[in-house]
């Protein structure tokens, strides 16, 4: 039965191996062994994708529901149905991972010595059922879905640059100045080389032609340290640098309006223990940290 979940939540005999650590031959054959028993085609199969029958859909949601309950019936058997166990999978972009996720992450093994945490820092959207993740934190508006979102904070795009570089070059005052600077492109932040920024209550677009572009935050913010230029990062990510006088925010008033950050996990009847207790640690914290580096920010006057 857990198989065939995971084979209906992953669209593939392939993909529900991995997620399941199993054999895809293994996985075949437990499947045609169910079909066999039920004596109905529970998945229309394809070459490239498998999808449930009707027989197949009915018996998913009470697939799902049995091998719940059979899960909570044994945690309250061993006294676990209020412990956090198990393996949690959380997930979230690289960069906002490695500065504000991964210290809650460390904090939570701490707290919760029986639960593992495998936490993929990925720069792509994540399908949570279809990879087997518990929680994601995700940055921006999110579509209507099945998912399940707490709200946890906001972020800014904002441009910096060093000290030492606007002392040289002088301080851009009208977005058009731009092109009179050194501009570093991060391309998470900037792709196809377009700033994206409000002015007079609108939203516009200025095309730039940086002198040096890299796909990775950290490079590019590195360099705006060592005075070459204007780049464009998130609020979290340089708020440090900010505060300590390495970097100043440029352009400000003209920074787009901050996004939320949400975490977020798959739609389920019951919370487990171990998602449970990460979300309610990480919330506050997240809450905070990310209030503070944006306020680094709203609170800076540039010179």
């Amino acid at each position: 039965m857990e198989i065939f979940v995971a084979v209906a939540e992953t669209g593939g005999f392939a993909k529900a191996a991995v997620r399941l650590h199993l054999s895809p031959p293994v996985v075949t054959r437990a499947v045609a062994a169910l079909e066999e028993r039920l004596g109905v085609r529970l998945f229309d199969r394809s070459t490239r994708h498998v999808a449930p029958t009707e027989a197949g859909l009915r018996f998913l949601e009470r697939a799902r529901t049995l091998l719940q309950e059979l899960d909570e019936a044994e945690k309250a058997a061993t006294g676990e149905l209020a412990l956090p166990t198990g393996h949690l999978t959380v997930t979230a972009s690289v960069a906002f991972g490695r500065h504000v996720v991964a210290p809650v992450v460390a904090e939570y093994l701490r707290a919760n010595p029986r639960v593992s945490v495998s936490m993929l820092m990925l720069d792509r959207q994540v399908n949570l059922i279809e990879e087997g993740v518990d929680i994601a934190v995700r940055i921006g508006d999110l579509p209507d879905s099945s998912l399940v979102a707490r709200t946890v904070g906001r972020v800014r795009r904002v441009l910096v640059a060093s000290p030492d570089y606007l002392a040289r070059r002088g301080m851009p005052a009208t977005p058009a100045d731009l092109r009179l600077h050194e501009v570093i492109g991060f391309t998470g932040l900037m792709p196809n080389r377009e700033w994206r920024f409000v002015q007079d209550g609108r939203s516009a677009v200025l095309r730039l032609a940086p002198r040096f572009e890299v796909n990775d935050a950290a490079a590019a913010i590195a360099a705006a340290e060592a005075d070459e230029g204007i780049t464009l990062a998130l609020c979290y990510m340089v708020a440090g640098a900010v505060r300590e006088g390495r970097l100043v925010p440029v352009l400000l008033p003209f920074s787009p309006p901050a996004v939320p950050v949400h975490l977020v996990t798959p739609q389920a009847r019951l919370v487990a223990p171990k998602v449970r207790a990460f979300l309610d640690l990480a919330a506050p914290r997240l809450r905070a940290r990310l209030a503070t580096d944006l306020a680094v920010h709203l609170a800076t006057t540039p010179a």
